[in-house]
């Protein structure tokens, strides 16, 4: 049981992209608040609006804490968000080891940006259940990063995997997520069925002769099928437009 205590006061200050959580009055500056009691910094930090999963690093006063650190007077918190590319690894990192292989599930509202991922190769799962314990119980059975823009469903305890995605629009939300996750170096395009999520594989042209329009059949030689619902895809326009659009993710970002 947390012993209690008199007043105390605590610091805080979020960087980066977990600004995007608090009130416009509260970003990019320390936020004063007083406690009656002692309490774990994870709460603490929750109901300032940030969800855990989006935290990646915690000091308190210039040393690396966990999410059970309870707090104390005169305390100095810095929050920062996920580290991609920067070693911290010396550090008291909070969320599990990154997949070596991202695998994703969306809730229902992200079923454009789920096609996108699978265009890009990424194993990415769309419920049709998308109540947020299923969702959640997805995510941690199968260790899939939830991808959401329900901020609410980020406060979830058991939750260990998530973003949520701020962009509204599918194809600035798959180059948010991309950068999010530096999917650019694990790439594998067109090797999943963007309906079902199965993988494509290579089938002459004969076997798939019956389910060909007739312009297609003249026209194209080279055919993958969907292993599971049996789609067929073939280098049509639609393939250039996606080439183009895999493109613009692998374009150098401006400094």
């Amino acid at each position: 049981m947390p012993q209690q205590s008199a007043d105390i006061s605590v610091s805080f200050r979020f960087y980066r992209e977990l600004n995007d959580f608090l009130a416009k009055d509260q970003r990019q500056r320390d936020i004063v608040r007083a406690y009656s009691r002692t309490g774990s910094i994870k709460d603490a930090i929750e109901n300032l609006g940030v969800p855990h999963t989006e935290v990646d690093l915690i000091l308190v006063n210039g040393k690396s804490v966990d999410f059970n650190y309870l707090l104390r007077d005169g305390d100095r918190v810095s929050v920062y968000p996920v580290f991609e590319s920067l070693d911290i690894s010396a550090l008291t990192r909070l969320r599990p080891a990154p997949l070596r292989e991202p695998r994703f599930v969306l809730d229902c509202h992200l079923g454009r940006l789920a096609r996108y991922l699978r265009l890009l190769g990424f194993d990415t799962l769309l419920p049709e259940n998308s109540e947020d314990g299923e969702l959640v119980r997805v995510s941690v059975e199968q260790q899939r990063i939830l991808l959401s823009r329900d901020r609410a469903l980020f406060r979830r305890r058991a939750l260990q995997r998530g973003y949520w995605v701020r962009a509204t629009n599918p194809k600035q939300q798959l180059a948010e997520v991309a950068e999010r996750f530096q999917l650019q170096n694990v790439l594998h395009p067109f090797s999943r069925c963007t309906r079902c999520n199965g993988h494509l594989e290579s089938v002459p042209k004969d076997a798939v002769l019956h389910q060909l329009r007739d312009n297609t059949r003249r026209h194209f030689d080279q055919f993958w099928q969907c292993n599971q619902c049996g789609r067929v895809y073939w280098k049509g326009s639609h393939y250039d437009r996606m080439r183009a659009l895999i493109g613009k993710l692998l374009e150098p970002r401006a400094e």
